[in-house]
């Protein structure tokens, strides 16, 4: 088991070839522990598994497995443009990975967002490898009856995807948290530099248009969200301008094995905003031994 002081970025950070096409990049913590956890971070400019993750990953390793994937497209990840439906794209990315590292057991999945997403359409397409799911603010389960769509945060990413400039990708970040502290100069810098490179905005561009493709549907989760079978811990910010709290409720009526916890005072990155809580409650759900 690795130290929490010997938790870094470049300590933890991994490659693996997943397919001719297409290389992968993750951090890896806590090995020897018993059960393994995918944290797969969202959809935002700039986002990896470490700009998501990096406090939650010393703490999740000292009980798990920790695996935290940069999506295709994102992070350290290849930047393919081709490909289908992002979900579909992004779980078999995982699938592949999960092959190639030698991993057979199944793994519990921690998601937010665009992460939460994939998560989902994972634990659908290969159900005998997902464990628990633990969703924050889930993109493509989360279906808006009271707020408009398109939402706040995800008009301003179209603006970014459009205009990509820092005043832009402040504007999105700072609809991320209702902490507005959070949103530092140092952050702002770290993500433009990611997201503002050509081959990060040729991949953002096509994950936005996959979900308009032939294979919309798939992205669609909440239509099948009745065939999972595992437990799920959906976790809301109430405060959350990007997927609404009231887009939990769709997902926690279909889903058999669902419950909602809603944290006051939070936005779209409860993992942050609610550090020390989020952490205890993801924990204990994912080792109370009810089944």
């Amino acid at each position: 088991m690795t130290a929490i002081d010997e938790i870094t970025y470049e300590s933890t950070s991994r490659f693996a070839q997943v397919r001719d096409d297409l290389r992968l990049h993750y951090h890896e913590a806590g090995v020897g522990n018993d059960t393994t956890i995918v944290l797969l971070h969202g959809g935002g400019p700039g986002a990896s598994s470490w700009s998501n993750f990096a406090r939650n990953i010393p703490v999740l390793a000292q009980r798990f497995h920790v695996l935290a994937v940069d999506q295709p497209g994102y992070g350290r990840s290849d930047k393919p443009t081709e490909h289908p439906q992002y979900f579909v794209h992004s779980a078999s990315a995982l699938s592949d990975l999960l092959d190639t590292i030698g991993i057979t057991d199944r793994v519990h999945l921690l998601g937010n967002s665009l992460g939460g997403g994939a998560a989902v359409r994972f634990a659908l397409d290969y159900p005998e490898r997902a464990g628990r799911l633990v969703l924050i603010g889930p993109g493509g389960l989360s279906v808006n009856l009271f707020a408009p769509d398109p939402t706040e945060g995800v008009k301003n990413l179209g603006r970014f995807s459009y205009e990509p400039t820092r005043e832009n990708l402040e504007a999105f970040l700072r609809i991320m948290v209702f902490d507005q502290s959070l949103i530092t100069p140092e952050l702002v810098e770290e993500r433009f530099a990611s997201a503002s490179t050509p081959e990060s905005l040729a991949a953002a561009k096509a994950m936005g248009k996959s979900f308009s493709s032939a294979e919309f549907e798939k992205g669609m989760l909440w239509r099948d969200a009745y065939k999972l079978r595992q437990r799920v811990l959906l976790i809301w910010g109430r405060e959350d301008r990007v997927n609404p709290l009231d887009g939990a409720l769709v997902a926690l009526k279909m889903i058999p094995r669902a419950q909602l916890h809603v944290f006051g005072g939070c936005g779209h990155w409860a993992q942050l905003e609610k550090f020390d809580e989020f952490n205890r409650l993801t924990a204990d759900f994912l080792t109370d031994g009810v089944e």
